[in-house]
This record gives structure tokens, C-alpha cells and sequence, in this order.
């Protein structure tokens, strides 16, 4: 195929408006939508749990905390360490770089752990409560990703190749759009559907993250590896690295909660 068979990536500004200094970007739009997401699907499942409203408030602000904290503490401490090691203000210049999931997902992690401290509830019951809400944040932050032209997929011959801008003319997997379905449709579904009867608790948390881990696991063999890290030993990347240990707990927690735990009595 010549590159006219591919279909070229059309320029969109990553702003999509603007109100004096304040800009409205496609990425932060993203983050909000997933945040509504999981706030409604939150109040729709809080009649399931001895919550109160006000503490699923607290539970769902401190959590988005911990995605945003976690998430830049993650990006530069896993992708760009030596850029920290350099300038340790690079932590702070939240508008150059990005965000990392994996970084986010400690975040998140910490933030449950006080919170059900708090509720006087225990960790994995709110973990899983919360685990059916993130993929729509995670399906959301991808298309994100493919507005902005960024993390692109490695070249290919696909018939859906994409051109993008910025990266060098080839055509490449929209690997974005992968993420988007599985990290998000997909695992959505299962999470929502698995959680929709009484599990042993750990279950749902568990299955979301050999879930996760496994999808990004995959879709990262179609994903460009960072070029300033490249590929690791077997031919594995960053991503694939970390999401290793994400499996291996998820496994543990599912095995940990069918032979320890009896069915939970309520839907989570």
C-alpha cells in the first residue's frame, strides 16, 4: 500500500476553547468525564453498601486526588527519573509530560487505604466498590490520548493504519483506540457484570487488576515503546513491566478470596 491507502490523522488543537487564561483542553475533558462517570455510577451502587452520601463524597474526591497526585508522581518517577534526578521541579511543570496509570493507581490505592480507615470499613470491600467505576475513566483518558495525537501504536500495514502527525510519517497502530476498548469497554463490562452479584471480597478487585494488567499487557506490543527507554530484556517495555506485578497480585487476590472469604452478603 502507498501512504495514500492509509488514513492520515487530521490536525485537531488540543485546546478546545479557551476563557481568558483558562484553557479547555481534549485531555482534561477526558479526566472529567470519567470523574461524572464514576460519581453517577457511584450514587447508583451506594444503596448496595451502609454508606452515607457524605462519605462516598469524600471517598470519590480523595480518590480523584490520589489519581492526579499519583498519576505525575508516576509519570516522572517510572518514565522520566533522570529528568527528576536533574531538575527536581520537573515533578512540579505539570504541563510538560504526562500522567501515568500505574502511578495513578498507587495513588488511588493510598487514598482508599485511609479513607476505609475513616469509613471503618474494610480496604478491599471499598476497593471493591470502587473498581467497576474506573475503566470509563480509563476508556475516556484514551480517547484523550487519540485526540492529542499521542502515544501512538509501533508502524504496521493494517488497512486502519493511521498517519500521525509528529511521528515521522509512518503508518501506525492507533493503539490508543485498543486501550479505549478493552481498558475501557471491555473491562467495564466484565467488572460491572462480575460485581452485579454477591463476590468474596478482594474478588472485584482483584479480577480488575489481572484485568487491566493483561489488557495493557497486550495492547502494548502494538503500542511505540518510550524512546527515551525503548525495550527491556525478552523484548518487554516499561509498560509491560509494570503491569506484571498488577497480574500476579490480581491472581493472588482472586485465589485469596474464593478459598478465605465467603460470598459477600451485599453487591458491591
Amino acid at each position: 500500500m502507498t501512504d495514500s491507502s492509509y488514513l492520515v490523522f487530521p490536525s485537531i488543537d488540543p485546546v478546545i476553547f479557551s476563557l481568558g487564561p483558562l484553557s479547555v483542553r481534549w485531555y482534561g475533558l477526558m479526566y472529567l468525564v470519567g470523574f461524572i462517570a464514576a460519581y453517577l455510577l457511584a450514587h447508583k451502587r451506594l444503596e448496595n453498601t451502609n454508606w452515607s452520601k457524605d462519605q462516598l463524597s469524600d471517598l470519590l474526591f480523595w480518590g480523584f486526588v490520589g489519581v492526579i497526585v499519583g498519576g505525575r508522581l508516576g509519570y516522572v518517577l517510572f518514565y522520566q527519573f533522570g529528568m527528576f534526578l536533574d531538575n527536581p521541579l520537573y515533578l512540579f511543570k505539570i504541563w510538560s509530560g504526562g500522567m501515568s496509570f500505574h502511578g495513578g493507581l498507587l495513588g488511588v490505592i493510598a487514598a482508599l487505604y485511609w479513607q476505609s480507615k475513616r469509613m471503618q470499613a474494610r480496604f478491599l470491600e471499598v476497593g471493591d466498590f470502587v473498581a467497576p467505576l474506573v475503566p470509563i475513566g480509563l476508556g475516556a483518558g484514551r480517547i484523550g490520548n487519540f485526540l492529542n495525537a499521542e502515544l501512538w501504536g509501533r508502524t504496521t500495514d493494517v488497512p486502519w493504519a493511521i498517519i500521525f502527525p509528529g511521528a515521522g510519517g509512518e503508518p501506525r497502530h492507533p493503539s490508543q483506540l485498543y486501550e479505549f476498548a478493552l481498558e475501557g469497554v471491555v473491562l467495564f463490562a466484565i467488572l460491572w457484570l462480575y460485581s452485579a452479584k454477591p463476590r468474596p471480597v478482594g474478588a472485584v478487585s482483584g479480577l480488575f487488576l489481572l484485568g487491566y494488567g493483561c489488557f495493557r499487557f497486550i495492547v502494548e506490543y502494538f503500542r511505540e515503546p518510550d524512546a527515551h527507554i525503548g525495550l527491556y530484556q525478552m523484548g518487554l517495555s516499561q509498560g509491560q513491566l509494570l503491569c506484571l506485578p498488577m497480574i500476579a497480585l490480581g491472581i493472588w487476590l482472586l485465589v485469596r478470596a474464593y478459598r478465605s472469604t465467603p460470598a459477600a452478603t451485599k453487591k458491591q
